[in-house]
């Protein structure tokens, strides 16, 4: 993990109307706020650009701000900057991690890939740059099945990290994956009973969920997609009661584009919040505030590790 040292946050210096702050300094900065699904709806509400991973992969790609803010996890702005070398890349708190990608070390996972030196490595975006420095090509939940596809059926493969969509890209591409054996804390505390127990509660709910779920709660869905996906489905669809099972911050979106309709977050197997993704939550307002007034914490790197992961970023945007 690549950054600078954290500033000091001094919470009787925040101005009494933060949205106000945040929109003055996007002009003076001539800054873009890009936002996940899964962040609170506060921060969905100021960004410029809300998306799922891919989605804002490119508009990282191609906007013509001289400052990108990134309300997300380390690994989404280290995308950001390995895209944007001369652009300046804030990360509102670098506690922001992601389980998923802490779950493949680089080094282990440098192991690994050397026992299978005929195989290619395709790197699902939620890695660190040093993962993707070892990857070929990267995909996202959005493409993941597209790009499989693409390759060669002689060609043996690598997926890594997450080994329960790379065992959903198997079951729909059809073919053999080699599995690094990561995943998601978030997507792998969804209970299958409450699930079912849901579903006869709410008998006419249709259940969406992310692959990044285990396959024993796919196999209840009557749709599974990617974030983006998951978003437009309840959009087209004639239901008007969803049961979601993903990071519930993607609601919050839902709710806005579909009033009329009901959203219910997918239970987690005990009575926690474990549903919602604490790394995600990290990020305030005030803290996204507070890097934008100090120019920090920026996200920086080796010159050698972006343009090693550059490389298969750019084979992605290509097979979109």
């Amino acid at each position: 993990m690549f950054v600078t040292a954290r500033p000091t946050a001094n919470l009787d210096r925040l101005p009494v109307d933060v949205v106000a702050a945040i929109q003055e300094l996007k002009k003076s900065l001539n800054a873009v706020i890009l936002a996940h699904y899964y962040q609170d709806s506060e921060i969905q509400d100021v960004a410029d650009f809300i998306g799922d991973s891919l989605e804002l992969s490119r508009k990282a790609a191609s906007t013509d701000a001289d400052v990108i803010v990134f309300a997300g996890v380390h690994f989404m702005a280290e995308t950001a900057k390995i895209l944007n070398p001369n652009k300046l890349v804030l990360l509102p708190d670098l506690a922001a991690g992601c389980s998923l990608a802490d779950s493949c070390p680089p080094d282990k996972f440098a192991a690994f890939k050397a026992r299978y030196p005929d195989h290619i490595v395709i790197s699902y975006i939620n890695c660190t740059a040093q993962i993707k420095a070892l990857s070929d090509i990267i995909c996202t939940s959005s493409n993941a099945v597209k790009i499989v596809k693409q390759i060669p059926l002689a060609q043996g493969i690598i997926f890594a990290p997450d080994r329960n969509l790379g065992r959903y890209v198997m079951q729909q591409a059809e073919r053999e994956l080699v599995l690094w054996q990561g995943s998601c804390m978030v997507h792998e505390t969804f209970s299958e009973k409450k699930l079912v127990q849901l579903k006869v509660t709410y008998p006419a709910a249709e259940i969406i969920a992310h692959p990044e779920c285990e396959e024993s709660v796919l196999q209840h869905a009557d749709f599974i997609g990617s974030t983006s996906a998951l978003l437009k489905y309840t959009a087209q669809s004639p239901s008007t009661q969803f049961i979601i099972a993903t990071e519930p911050g993607i609601i919050h979106q839902m709710q806005k584009a579909q009033p009329q309709k009901e959203f219910i977050p997918a239970p987690p197997m005990n009575s926690c919040a474990c549903n919602e993704c604490p790394h995600m939550r990290l990020n305030t307002l005030e803290k996204l505030y507070l890097s934008m007034k100090n120019r920090s914490p920026e996200i920086t790197m080796p010159e050698d590790v972006r343009l090693a992961a550059l490389r298969p970023m750019q084979r992605m945007l290509e097979m979109s």
